[in-house]
């Protein structure tokens, strides 16, 4: 690759950009100050957010400043979805998100050397901005035409919700925020996603209007599956950052489960893997789809990325574990517990005596019931911590507490494939 936006255009993360031959050549006469922001409204970054993140480690890479703002302001409003108005926060509980979000994003970004990132926090110059320096100053260069005009203030205009005038005034925070960064840092871009694209050029537009000068957006497209599911989403819900919202087995799952036609996108995305060994797993995925290389090389790095080694480490040896590929008593107990939970283990009561195996297989729904239990017992069919149950043993038959992980857990497993545990308190 001869430079940053070829690397960019590669790994599919160019959706629009505002001239990208002028952006071409502003990157490759030398270091660009550029900016990406990132609002809390809600106490953790999620993996939708991680194509803005190592997008910003991209550009960073290359040898540009990057500078990472949480928006203690903007966040306090919140961008205006498509479907309904946003509930407002208080603002000690956006104050404490913009800390946890600081949090994520700084491991991601190197703060030392010649590019060394900066975190700044768009409160610092709206927390004292009068209402009327606002009109004044910075909302008198937006025409309401072209703020309407924006397609998500469009459809709230034509939806039974409508939209408020705080959420209708967000684009105008937003540009105010990089026509600030410009004036402080001479920052000239702004990346972002393909859904923010008329909040970027805001930014832009105003920075033409007042400084008579020329910067750039730079948007990224959305993440999509190829079976036209949400990307990002789970049963349970969101896929989060934070590790005590959506646990790293979880998380690394989520990954491991990518459907083969988008894994090659996927890794583009979301590692730093270069051409050579991307090329290498799309064969993988062609010629042994079975053998889930490119799915297991994914979860592998985007788990570590986010969660550090030991997390990936572990997480990839539950997943091998709970089939019988891996040594159950070696796992930590908050992943053996998250992957269990994944699996829907239930809590049953122990009492005096713990249930029987035939009660367990039901309970935890690996059997539709408990004549089907007996007869897996009969068969053979059935393991216990990857041990198989003796088809001799009666219905009555029950395992001790010496057998427990952690003293509260058994993995139980129906034939190879059918896994899941219970908890017993």
């Amino acid at each position: 690759m001869t430079d940053i936006i070829d690397e960019l255009q590669w790994r599919g993360l160019i959706a629009q950009s505002t001239d990208e031959q002028a952006l071409r050549a502003a990157l490759a006469a030398g270091p660009v100050t550029y900016y990406c922001g990132f609002d809390p409204t809600a106490p953790s970054l999620h993996i939708g957010n991680l194509v803005q993140l190592l997008t910003v480690r991209r550009l960073q890479d290359a040898g540009h400043n990057p500078l990472a703002l949480v928006g203690g302001a903007t966040g306090l409003i919140g961008d205006p979805k498509e479907t309904a108005e946003r509930a407002l926060n208080d603002p000690e509980v956006v104050a404490g998100w913009v800390d946890k979000l600081r949090a994520q994003i700084e491991p991601f970004l190197d703060f030392s050397g010649p590019h060394a990132a900066r975190m700044v926090n768009n409160l610092d110059w709206t927390a004292d901005l009068s209402a009327i320096e606002f009109l004044r100053d910075i909302g008198k260069h937006f025409r309401v035409g072209r703020m309407i005009s924006k397609e998500t203030v469009a459809a709230r205009l034509n939806s039974e919700e409508g939209i408020s005038y705080t959420e209708f005034s967000y684009q105008i925070l937003q540009g105010l925020d990089f026509l600030e960064l410009k004036r402080r840092y001479g920052c000239v871009l702004q990346t972002g996603g393909s859904d923010q694209w008329g909040n970027l050029v805001s930014g832009v537009d105003l920075i033409h209007r007042v400084e008579k000068e020329t910067v750039h957006a730079l948007a990224t497209p959305l993440i999509t599956r190829a079976d036209g599911t949400k990307f990002g989403k789970t049963e349970s819900g969101t896929v989060w950052l934070d590790s005590s919202m959506t646990s790293p087995y979880t998380f690394y799952q989520f990954w491991l489960n990518s459907d083969d036609r988008d894994v090659i996108r996927y890794l583009k995305v979301f590692t730093f893997r270069g051409h050579e060994e991307i090329a290498q797993l799309e064969q993988e995925v062609t010629e042994r789809p079975a053998g889930r290389a490119a799915q297991r090389a994914l979860a592998w790095d985007v788990t570590a990325l986010v969660h550090g080694r030991h997390e990936a480490a572990q997480a990839e040896e539950a997943a091998r574990a709970l089939f019988g590929s891996g040594v159950l008593a070696e796992l930590e107990e908050r992943t053996l517990a998250a992957a269990l939970r994944e699996a829907g283990a239930p809590r049953l009561e122990a009492g005096a005596e713990l249930p029987t195996y035939v009660d367990m297989f039901a309970e935890a729904g690996l059997v539709s019931s408990r004549s089907a239990a007996r007869r897996a017992l009969a068969e053979g069919g059935m393991y216990v911590n990857n041990v198989r149950l003796d088809p001799g043993l009666g219905p009555d038959a029950r395992p001790g507490r010496e057998d427990l992980l952690h003293g509260r857990w058994l993995v139980l497993r129906r034939g190879k494939r059918t896994v899941g545990g219970v908890e017993l308190a």
